[in-house]
């Protein structure tokens, strides 16, 4: 039998997810492994998630759903605006998504052509590069500056080299925790409207900055497409939960590209993420380690001769210059997975020119473990 392979299949691997899959590997051995290489709380979704998730499964009402989503998890979203950004956004505008990984799917597919050019930040989450790839989209990827986020500066000269179809930033920011100061984020979207160009901000790590209130890019243009999650803040990553904001006139086309890639969201988890947003009062406690384990990060890091690269000013990753030690941080985090035991992951992911030389670290678990992999790496390093 002949087995037919697509040039799309030929996309760059998720490296992250290989480092956890040795990592489970030597679990599975009986090795002790600590592992800061995803970016996943280490936390269970709050209580009150999972009792209205065991309501729903007692009921028994656990079939397709509108292709956009619950209605009542609509509404809920919409609330969240208003009382968190003090934003007016109808329900109708609200799309929930297979997680955000979905939402980026089809925001892509409902907005950009094969060979359309659309920016990015560079170093940025993989999945962005890849799921373009993959749709035949060109990326642009624009290298940060000294300030470790994107800039409207940047982003004029790369459309004036030549023009863009859309662009896609992140704030905070994955894998640097970076985010973009208000002024500047106003810029972006602004320059974006007037150029004519389709803007997406990823909004997952809201809630998750440690220093400055959360700014959503709507709040300077309603027809930014925002995509943002329960995986992160909200501990929801198995639920496969996120949702999305659209502008008006892009909802239906949403709405048809979805019904035929994927139904409807998961209803299980539709019907318990309702419940997310009443429990801030145990997810903020889970944020006040993060901040603990920031500080950990922050003073024990620089010692090991590993330079914080971009302010870590959200999310929870710590996004390191490591070239005092390699200049392959591929080979130097499976030697370090190998020799101590920890496991964190080579900055290949999320930098295609330069990620050689860096790692990222999340400290999404328990500081205890933080303790523990600094100090493995520590005696690791001599």
């Amino acid at each position: 039998m002949t087995v037919s392979l697509s040039r799309r299949g030929a996309a760059e691997p998720f490296h992250a997810m290989d480092i956890l899959a040795e990592a489970n590997r030597l679990r599975a051995a009986g090795r002790d492994v600590v592992s800061l290489a995803v970016g996943q709380p280490s936390d269970p979704a709050p209580l009150a998630v999972r009792e209205a998730a065991a309501r729903q499964l007692h009921g028994g009402d656990v079939g397709y759903t509108d292709a956009l989503g619950l209605s009542a998890l609509r509404k809920a979203i919409a609330a969240h605006y208003a009382e968190h950004y003090g934003l007016d956004i109808p329900s109708e505008r609200v799309a929930v998504t297979t997680g955000s990984s979905a939402g980026f799917n089809l925001a892509f597919l409902a907005q950009f052509d094969a060979g359309d050019r659309v920016a990015i930040a560079s170093p940025g989450y993989p999945a962005y590069r890849n799921i373009m790839h993959v749709l035949g989209i060109e990326t642009v990827e624009i290298e940060e500056g000294a300030e470790g986020y994107l800039t409207a500066a940047a982003l004029a000269l790369a459309h004036r080299e030549k023009p863009l179809k859309g662009v896609l930033f992140a704030s905070p920011a994955n894998p640097t925790g970076a985010v973009i100061p208000a002024g500047e984020l106003r810029a972006i979207v602004e320059f974006a409207a007037d150029a004519g160009i389709a803007a997406i901000s990823d909004e997952i790590y809201h809630r998750l900055a440690y220093d400055a209130p959360d700014i959503t890019a709507l709040s300077f243009d309603p027809d930014v497409t925002v995509i943002n999650s329960f995986s992160k803040y909200y501990c929801m990553t198995g639920w496969r939960i996120g949702w999305m904001v659209l502008p008006a006139k892009l909802a239906r086309q949403v709405e048809r590209i979805a019904q035929s890639l994927y139904i409807s969201p998961p209803a299980l988890s539709q019907a318990a993420a309702i419940a997310a947003f009443g429990a801030t009062g145990e997810l903020d406690a889970i944020k006040a380690r993060y901040r603990t384990n920031r500080a950990l990060l922050l003073r024990r890091l620089p010692e090991l001769g590993f330079r914080i690269a971009a302010p870590m000013d959200g999310a929870f990753y710590a996004y390191c210059d490591v070239s005092r030690h390699t200049n392959d941080s591929m080979e130097f985090a499976r030697r370090m997975l190998a020799d101590a035991h920890v496991a964190a992951t080579p900055g290949q992911d999320f930098d295609t020119r330069s990620g050689h030389r860096f790692m990222r670290m999340s400290y999404a678990g328990s500081t205890s473990d933080i303790t523990q992999a600094l100090d493995r790496i520590g005696r690791w390093l001599g």
